[in-house]
């Protein structure tokens, strides 16, 4: 028979290797559902597909010549002719030979007397008639 310190011993190193076993079996089953995503944050089938061809999309190459015919060339307007500086000769001599108007003397230049200034701010005597 066996001794009852072979048994304690046997059955010490059991537990332990139990234990060991059942830690590494939670350590990995934490493990993988850590590392696995869970069924709500797996991408679908279509949008897998989209992104691949989002990534896998290269642009054709612009060209200079891509825009003839789509925009209208620019060409800068010719500047517009001021109507002042037409006859501005003519204009500047009718001004030298305009009469010199002052206020106050257009009277004055016929030979007439002065007019006379009429006070037209007059107050008006108020009548004082009884109800």
């Amino acid at each position: 028979m066996l001794s009852p310190l072979s048994r304690a011993a046997s059955a010490r190193k059991a537990v332990s290797a139990i234990s060991r076993f059942a830690g590494r079996n939670a350590a990995q089953t934490q493990m993988r559902t850590f590392i696995a995503p869970t069924v709500s944050r797996r991408a679908d089938f279509v949008q897998e597909l989209y992104l691949k061809e989002l990534k896998a999309y290269k642009p054709a190459a612009i060209k200079e010549s891509d825009s003839v015919g789509q925009v209208a060339t620019f060409s800068v307007p010719k500047a517009p002719k001021s109507p002042e500086e037409s006859d501005l000769s003519s204009s500047l001599q009718e001004y030298e030979a305009m009469a010199v108007e002052v206020e106050g003397s257009e009277g004055t230049e016929a030979g007439a007397s002065a007019p006379v200034i009429e006070d037209w701010l007059v107050e008006e005597e108020e009548e004082t008639g009884g109800h």
